[in-house]
């Protein structure tokens, strides 16, 4: 009996360690690796490492430009997951069509779009729904060398268009009250379409069972949305918002590309910081110790998220 005990015990281990074998080889070894680095000095070419304590950490929290890069991050995180999730549900919510109505004048068709279920068929939607996502499967890198040039001051496409408003131009990129914003832009534009097609499956799941017993209970259709389709959509807002945290606090190419951090480091974040201290001034401890400040807020914020979410995400 001990023995089979032993055998049943080690059951889950073994099935477990194909998984665990390149995830503790590719990413939790380096991650220990880079936590013993951010207790070094090291400038990336030297065959010796100094150890400092916790001197790098004290030097980080002492830096004025961490807390730009903090400061930096947490507006980039805000002002592009919120977005992303708010308009991808109602792109969704305008593309989502099971059944088409053939009667009832044009304002009672788009109140259904707020029942999360049978809507107006809009024509064309599947084309739409190709062109609001290609720009994800598009590399960022690509997607950033084109939006470099409609921000151009002097003949790019967003200018020109102010101008014919007879509004003044914009230094996209070039002002640091805009340059986030223009990041922030071209973020929202590429990741919209990818949060689109979640919703797109979560709101085509909503049992119709339960818009129709909510209709016959005489609930508006404000209500059925926030009431039904809402809760029953919510795990896919809670993994759409844990992924789009963890890709703000990982975004690189497009600000790389578009403004390599400035104006006056108005776009630096604590990642590209790292960038920067690590294959710009070679203090390979300083980014290390970035790197794990970035790794623990990064942690922080997801438990924080499903802490959240026992309360607020409901589950069929």
């Amino acid at each position: 009996m001990t023995r089979s005990k032993l055998i049943s015990g080690l059951k889950p281990v073994l099935f477990t360690l194909p998984a665990m074998v390149p995830f503790a080889l590719f990413w939790l070894a380096p991650l220990l690796y880079v936590l013993y680095l951010s207790f070094t000095e090291w400038d990336f070419m030297s065959p010796e490492k100094t150890f400092v304590g916790l001197q790098n950490y004290i030097d980080l929290l002492s830096n004025p430009a961490f807390y730009q890069a903090l400061r930096v991050t947490v507006l980039f995180c805000a002002g592009s997951v919120l977005p992303i999730i708010l308009l991808g549900l109602g792109l969704a919510l305008l593309m989502n069509h099971k059944t088409t109505p053939r009667s009832g004048a044009l304002a009672s068709r788009f109140t259904q779009v707020l029942r999360g279920g049978p809507t107006f068929n809009l024509k064309g939607s599947a084309l739409y729904q190709v062109l609001l996502f290609s720009p994800w499967v598009t590399p960022t890198v690509a997607v950033s060398i084109v939006w470099s040039w409609i921000y151009e001051p002097d003949v790019g496409l967003a200018n020109t268009v102010l101008g014919f408003f007879g509004l003044e131009p914009i230094g996209w990129l070039q002002d640091p009250k805009w340059a986030l914003i223009g990041v922030l832009l071209v973020t929202i534009w590429k990741s919209v379409g990818w949060a689109m097609i979640f919703y797109l499956v979560a709101l085509r799941n909503v049992p119709s069972d339960l818009l129709e017993a909510g209709e016959l209970d005489g609930a508006s259709p404000v209500q059925k949305f926030l009431r039904i389709t809402l809760p029953l959509i919510s795990p896919t807002t809670l993994f759409l918002f844990v992924v789009q945290l963890i890709s703000a606090l990982q975004a690189y190419d497009q600000i790389n590309v578009l403004t390599q951090g400035g104006p006056s480091g108005s776009t630096r974040t604590l990642l590209y910081l790292y960038y920067q201290s690590a294959f710009e001034s070679f203090q390979i401890g300083e980014a290390s110790t970035v790197a794990v400040v970035l790794v623990f807020l990064c942690m922080l914020l997801s438990v924080f998220s499903f802490s959240i979410s026992k309360r607020t995400t409901h589950y069929q």
